[in-house]
């Protein structure tokens, strides 16, 4: 029985023992590939007051124009949270005895809108609803790996495209 393992045990090493050689020279460089795949969202990030003076909702135009597309996601910093900032994807529904209060928003490729809406009278809104709220805009760029993901959740999305709170670029409505 030894014999018939020493023998399996030679074998195997004449099998996989690693071919060596003389190295042949280098082949000519190929041509350049195609440029890969950036993931990396752009962002922004706007402070807007609601006032019946501009009709509750602004303007903004993006710094550089967006590919068709291209995807938008907007988040409202809806309150903190033992120091932590809690962000609330948009739309986002408020409802009241007087009716319903929704932050919405659409867009273009050169610009976005964040604005009031639903069946209410919004000069009835405190300034804890209208004053002073801040927004930020996500775009995902058009090459974005499909996938499921939970954009409600900011964290994970932020994790995902790897933004840092640095990232986000302030700026100012078109209005």
């Amino acid at each position: 029985m030894r014999k018939i393992t020493a023998l399996f045990g030679l074998i195997g090493l004449i099998i996989f023992q690693a071919c060596e050689g003389p190295v042949g020279p280098e082949g000519p460089i190929g041509p350049e590939g195609e440029p890969g795949i950036n993931i990396l969202g752009t962002t922004y990030e706007v402070e807007i007051d609601f006032s019946e003076s501009n009709e509750f909702s602004d303007l903004f135009e993006f710094p550089q124009d967006l590919v068709e597309s291209d995807a938008v996601l907007v988040y409202r910093l809806s309150g903190v949270d033992n120091g932590r900032d809690v962000w609330r994807i948009l739309p986002q529904n408020y409802f009241f005895e007087e009716g319903v209060l929704i932050y919405n928003f659409d867009y273009t490729i050169n610009d976005f809108s964040i604005f009031l809406d639903g069946p209410l009278n919004y000069s009835l809104l405190g300034p804890v609803w209208t004053d002073g709220q801040i927004f930020r805009v996500v775009v995902l760029p058009s090459d974005f790996p499909d996938g499921r993901l939970n954009y409600s959740d900011y964290e994970g999305t932020m994790k995902l495209l790897n933004i840092e709170e640095n990232d986000f670029v302030k700026i100012e409505s078109k209005k």
